[in-house]
Formats: structure tokens, sequence, C-alpha cells
């Protein structure tokens, strides 16, 4: 049964069902749990959030007020000085950060939950159906706890898609890649939020496409083009009617094909009439894609498609790709670098105090032309006079697979 109360009457164990208002303004990226922890109840009391509604066949109910009785005369009794306080409770830490390969298992699972939550939103928007921004809500919060722990993993893996999902897994992609860009520009959390779900809902409209434009193999006829066009105002349609959907959301789906220089569509706004969150998401959208497989082109390297998106000018806010270059690394996860010492290695981590000595794998000599037993070298280790002195374009050497030397568990 559900029962609404004020938010101050909340105590530990009751099972949260939603709360009144805007959920943006919540302290919290979930709802519909149990209020276990202290830090949440103290959270919930601090939002200014008016209202719960609490579900008492799931957790407690709000206890009974006490039954009035006749007064007693008060009984006398020994006045004692009361105990000195002892410490205030420490705050609860942060989550701590987690290696590379910790993180790599859980944010697979994150990302298959995901994709199945995902694929069914979007299945339903095929079929006309309007978006609930609240259900996106848990998928928002796992994809932004994974990053929290160890940015690398989840993004690094979110690159690696089958043409088969693509279109599902690319919104995954963008929404963490949202969370992350907003992270390090200094946004406050619930920017970040609003930026997550932009991200995942951003190309919704794509649903209202024909599957044989939509998944052709080739390049598109003009008319073909034409249509393709038009999935931002179709996706902007869906969410205009659904529950919850903020203003964000919807900016960032009608105009992440905006560019800077003013030929985007469908608008064609320039500089600042695109919004941040907009510009955000175009560097975001464009970077998945092209890191991608699809089902009309190979991925390229993560490190040639930051190089390449630098030289198109006036496509981008420079600020913001400047931002981006340094929330994904100047050397992202999965990008063939040349050493000082004149070997081969593979990116695998970054390191969050250097951007350009990442955690690398050796496993070739272009002095020998020769394969070398495969070796872990932190570049920022003290002690390492190993370097980067620049990446190498993976197709000059015919390798293949590359993303195996950071990822344990490659997709086929």
């Amino acid at each position: 049964m559900l029962k609404k109360i004020p938010a101050s009457e909340a105590t530990l164990g009751m099972f949260l069902q939603s709360l009144e208002g805007s959920w943006l303004s919540h302290p919290f990226w979930k709802t519909k749990f149990v209020l276990a922890d202290p830090a949440d109840l103290a959270a919930l009391k601090a939002s200014g959030v008016p209202a719960i509604w609490i579900d008492v066949s799931k957790g407690c109910d709000v206890a009974p007020p006490l039954p009035v009785s006749a007064p007693v005369e008060a009984p006398q009794v020994e006045v004692v000085a009361a105990p000195a306080p002892g410490p205030a409770p420490a705050p609860v830490p942060p989550e701590p950060r987690a290696c590379f390969e910790d993180e790599l298992s859980r944010a697979s699972q994150v990302l298959n939950r995901s994709r199945l939550a995902v694929t069914a939103l979007f299945n339903e928007a095929r079929l006309g159906k309007a978006i609930d921004a609240e259900v996106c809500l848990p998928i928002v919060g796992e994809i932004a706890s994974s990053l929290a722990r160890n940015p690398s993993a989840f993004l690094s893996l979110a690159r690696l898609k089958t043409r088969d999902d693509y279109t599902y897994m690319h919104s995954v992609a963008v929404c963490g890649l949202m969370v992350a860009l907003a992270r390090h520009m200094g946004l406050p959390d619930e920017q970040a939020r609003e930026a997550g779900l932009a991200g995942l809902l951003h190309d919704v409209g794509k649903m209202q496409m024909p599957l044989e434009v939509l998944n052709k193999p080739g390049a598109l006829t003009d008319s073909e083009f034409k249509v393709m066009r038009s999935h931002p105002e179709r996706g902007w349609e869906l969410l205009k009617d659904g529950a919850k959907v903020p203003p964000v959301a919807l900016d960032v789906c009608l105009h992440h094909h905006e560019k800077i220089d003013g030929t985007g569509y469908p608008h064609k706004l320039a500089g600042d009439q695109i919004s941040l969150m907009a510009r955000m998401g175009a560097v975001c959208d464009v970077y998945d894609a092209i890191t991608s497989t699809r089902p009309y082109k190979a991925a390229w390297d993560p490190a040639g498609s930051l190089q390449r998106m630098a030289q198109w000018k006036g496509q981008f806010d420079p600020i913001i790709f400047q931002a981006f270059v340094k929330s994904v690394g100047i050397y992202p996860t999965g990008t063939l670098v040349r050493l000082q010492s004149g070997r081969l290695a593979v990116v695998v981590e970054q390191n969050p105090a250097s951007l350009i000595s990442p955690r690398v794998r050796v496993f070739f000599s272009t002095k020998s032309g020769m394969p070398i037993p495969v070796q872990l070298l932190d570049l920022a280790a003290p002690g390492t006079s190993e370097r980067i002195v620049g990446r190498e374009p993976p197709e000059n050497w015919n390798f293949g697979r590359l993303d195996e030397f950071w990822n344990p568990n490659p997709r086929r």
C-alpha cells in the first residue's frame, strides 16, 4: 500500500516509491529502493523535497502516535550532568576508485543491463509510444557509478559495438561520455544527471526511421539522407509527449547535429545560439559514431578520431572539444602508440595526473619487426624513462584485435 508522508518523517527501513517535485532536484540517481543508508536518509531530509511516497508493504510504515494518557505527577529525580558529546560521525566516503581490470567486469555487467533496458525502451518508441524518462534513471545511475569508480573501463567497453547493436549501444555510450564530460567540466551533479539522460535519449528519433535506411550497409542516396536528417525532429516529437522529460533532453535531441559555424541541422543555429548541453552532445555523438563499427563503415581508432575531429573547423565548440579530449584522454584506451625506445604499445588505462603518461601494454619492436613478450608498463611510475613519442595508425601495421590487449573478454 502506498502512503504519502512529509519527507521530514522518513526513517530508515522505509521503501521509497517516489518523491514529490522534479526528479532533477532529488538527491538520488534512482527511486524505488529501501532507505537503508543513514547518508541517504540525511540527504533526503536536506534536499528540500516536500513529500515522499512509501510502500508500506515493502518497508517500514510511519510509527503510530503515542497514546495520550492522563497526566501524572512527575517524580523527583536527581539532576546529573549530561555526558560530553562524543565525536561527530565521520562523513560517508565516496565510492573508492577501482583499478581498471576490476572495473571492467562490473562495467561489462552495467553495459549488458543497459543494452536490454535501452532496447526495450527504444522498441516502445518504434511503436510510437511516449517515453517515460523516469525509467531511464536506473540506467543513468549505474553508468555514472561505474564512471566514478573508473571512467576508462566503461568508456572503453562502450566503444566496442557490433553492427547489429550499434543503434542502441550508441545511446548508452553517449550517455557515459556526456556524464564524464560534464564532470570534467566541473558542472554540478544535477547537470551531470541531465547530461547523461540527454545523451541516452538524443537519438531516439532514429526509431522512427525506416529500417532499410537506418541499417543500410552502403552510402545513402540524397532522398534517404533527407529522411535520416529528420531524426532530431522526430525524436523531439516523441520526447515532448513523454513523462518527466526535462527541457535539456529535448534540446539535445533536437540540436545535437547543429554546428558552431551554422551549417548544421535542423535549424542552422550558430555559436551561442546552440546551448551548452547541445554543444557537448555534438562532440560526444560524433566521437562515439566514428570510433564504432557501423553498418556502412569500420571503426576509426580513438586517438586518430580525436585528431581528425580537431581538424574539422567550425563543427565543434573548441573549448568543449578540448575538455572532451581531456575527459577521454589524449591517447584513449585502445590507441596504438610508439614509445621512445621504438617499441609499440596499446594504451590500457588513463592516468588522471598525466594525460601523456597512461598505462600501456608493450608487445612489438619496430627495430626487429617482431613481436616481443607482452609487458604492462605504467609510464607515470617513478623511475620510468619510457615515454610516448606519437600515435601509430593500426592500419599501417596490419595489426588486428588490438582491443584484446586491454579487454580480456572481447565480444566476438
